[in-house]
C-alpha cells in the first residue's frame, strides 16, 4: 500500500509527502477534501482524472481541511492511495431519487458487491441528508458485520449548501460509498467527544425525526435556553458550544447531537440525527483541554482496533463544532493525533456537519456529532 499527499493551490497540485514508488497512473482511490467555493469553480475532478486516469476519484466540500498537522479552510486536499492487494468498488446515490434518507442508505449499499466487502467509507450531503437515517439504512445492509466510516460535507459555517461528488465534479444532494475487499486490507478506527456533561438527566417526551419539541413534557427551547443563561441570547450560533448527550436505550453509550436550527415559531430544535420519544438526554459543554485529549484517546483506540500496527494513512473527520470552539487552538487537536500515529502516517481530513463511525471495535455504525473521528488504514 502506497499513499501520496497533495494541496491544490494556484492552479496546480503540488505533492507534500509519498511513499517512494507510487505511481499516479495506476492508483486505485483518490479522495479530496475542500472548501465548496473551490470545489465550484476549480474544475476538480478534470484536473484530477487526468492525473490520476485509473483511479476512483471522491469528492466531499468541508468545514475546513485537514492537511498534515495543519487545519485550513478553501484548499483543496487530496490523497492518492495504491493498493497491492486490495480490491476497491464504488456507489453512488442522490438523495433526491429517494422518499428517505433510510431508503437512500439502504439502496447505495445494495450498489456494492456484499461478498469479501471488509470496510466501507461513505461521504453524504450534509445538508439535505438526515445522518441518522442514512446510517441505519447502511446498518440494515451491514448489520454492523464490517467497519462503516466517514461524513457528512460541509459548508464552513454557512450551514447552505454542500457537495459531493464520485468520478464527477461534486454536485448537492450526493451520498458515495467506498468498498475495501480482501483480507489483506487493515481497518482501525476511533471516535470520541470530550466534552462535559451537566445537569440532570431527562427525557424526550415529545419529537419528530430529528426535531425536538419537549423533554420532560415541558417546551424542550423553554429549558435549552434557562441552561445557556446568557448564551440564550446568542442562539442559533451559540448552540454549536452546547450539543447534547443522547442515550438511545438505558444500557447504550452516549451519543453527541448537535443543534443545526431553531423555530421559534413552534419552540423547536432540529438536530443533526434523530433525537427518537424515550432517549435520555443531558447538556453538555465545551472544555478545551478535554476536546484535545480526546482526540489523543480517539487516535490510541484507532491503533488498538488495529491490533497497534503501524498504519500508512489516517483520516480525521472532526466537527465544525469542535473547529468553531477550539479556534486558534484547532491545531492541537490534530497535533494530538499525530502525536500518538506517529509523524511516518500520513494524514487528511476534513470538519464535517457529522461523523460516522461505530462506537467500539464490534459495535454498529453510528451517526456522530462535535467527535473527533479517526479511520487508520493498512495493508499485509
Amino acid at each position: 500500500m502506497n499513499v501520496s499527499s497533495y494541496l491544490f493551490q494556484n492552479g496546480i497540485l503540488e505533492k507534500s509527502k509519498n511513499n517512494i514508488g507510487f505511481n499516479n497512473q495506476i492508483c486505485q482511490l483518490v479522495i479530496g477534501f475542500g472548501g465548496k467555493n473551490v470545489l465550484e469553480n476549480s474544475q476538480s475532478y478534470k484536473q484530477l482524472n487526468l492525473l490520476f486516469p485509473q483511479a476512483t476519484i471522491a469528492l466531499c466540500s468541508t468545514a475546513g481541511e485537514i492537511y498534515g498537522q495543519d487545519v485550513l479552510d478553501n484548499s483543496l486536499t487530496v490523497t492518492a492511495i495504491e493498493f497491492e492487494k486490495t480490491i476497491v468498488q464504488s456507489a453512488k446515490v442522490n438523495i433526491e431519487e429517494y422518499a428517505s434518507s433510510f431508503d437512500a442508505g439502504l439502496g447505495l449499499m445494495q450498489k456494492l458487491d456484499q461478498k469479501n466487502l471488509k470496510y466501507v467509507f461513505v461521504l453524504s450531503d450534509g445538508g439535505k441528508v438526515n445522518g441518522s437515517e442514512l446510517v441505519r439504512g447502511i446498518e440494515q445492509v451491514v448489520n454492523h458485520t464490517i467497519p462503516v466510516t466517514g461524513g457528512l460535507a460541509g459548508d464552513g459555517s454557512n450551514f447552505q449548501s454542500t457537495l459531493v461528488g464520485l468520478n464527477e465534479e461534486p454536485k448537492s444532494g450526493n451520498i458515495l460509498a467506498i468498498g475495501l475487499y480482501g483480507d489483506a486490507i487493515k481497518i482501525g478506527h476511533g471516535s470520541m467527544g470530550g466534552w462535559e456533561m451537566f445537569g440532570l438527566e431527562k427525557k424526550i417526551t415529545k419529537s419528530v425525526s430529528n426535531e425536538l419539541f419537549e423533554i420532560n413534557n415541558a417546551n424542550a427551547l423553554d429549558i435549552y435556553k434557562e441552561y445557556l443563561g446568557n448564551y440564550a441570547n446568542e442562539l442559533p450560533s451559540s448552540a454549536l458550544l452546547f450539543p447534547l448527550s443522547i442515550k438511545l436505550k438505558d444500557d447504550d453509550e452516549p451519543i453527541v447531537r448537535t443543534i443545526l436550527s431553531i423555530n421559534q415559531e413552534t419552540k423547536s430544535m432540529v438536530f443533526a440525527g434523530d433525537v427518537p420519544i424515550g432517549s435520555k438526554v443531558r447538556f453538555m459543554k465545551a472544555n478545551f483541554d478535554k476536546l484535545i485529549d480526546a482526540a489523543s484517546d480517539a487516535a490510541e483506540n484507532a491503533l488498538v482496533n488495529i491490533k497497534n500496527g503501524s498504519p500508512k494513512l489516517a483520516i480525521l473527520i472532526s466537527c465544525v463544532g469542535r473547529k468553531i470552539i477550539l479556534d486558534k487552538r484547532v491545531d492541537e487537536e490534530v497535533e494530538a493525533v499525530i502525536d500518538i500515529l506517529g509523524k511516518d502516517v500520513i494524514t487528511s481530513g476534513f470538519y464535517s456537519y457529522g461523523e460516522i463511525s461505530p462506537i467500539n471495535a464490534a459495535g454498529k455504525c453510528e451517526l456522530h456529532n462535535q467527535t473527533m473521528t479517526i479511520t487508520t488504514f493498512d495493508e499485509i
